[in-house]
């Protein structure tokens, strides 16, 4: 049987805090936008 990986990650105090602010606030750059549009763009131009 295999063994479950550990990730042994935890976050304390301010990391904990900020960790948990940009997971309910994420930003993302005009680039990382338009990187995903060109993706979808992608994306639609050749379906499975």
């Amino acid at each position: 049987m295999v063994k479950p990986i550990e990730l042994g990650l935890i976050l304390e105090g301010k990391d904990a805090e900020e960790f948990w602010k940009n997971e309910k606030n994420p930003k993302v750059t005009e680039k990382q936008v338009e990187m995903f549009r060109e993706a979808m763009r992608l994306y639609k131009a050749h379906p499975f």
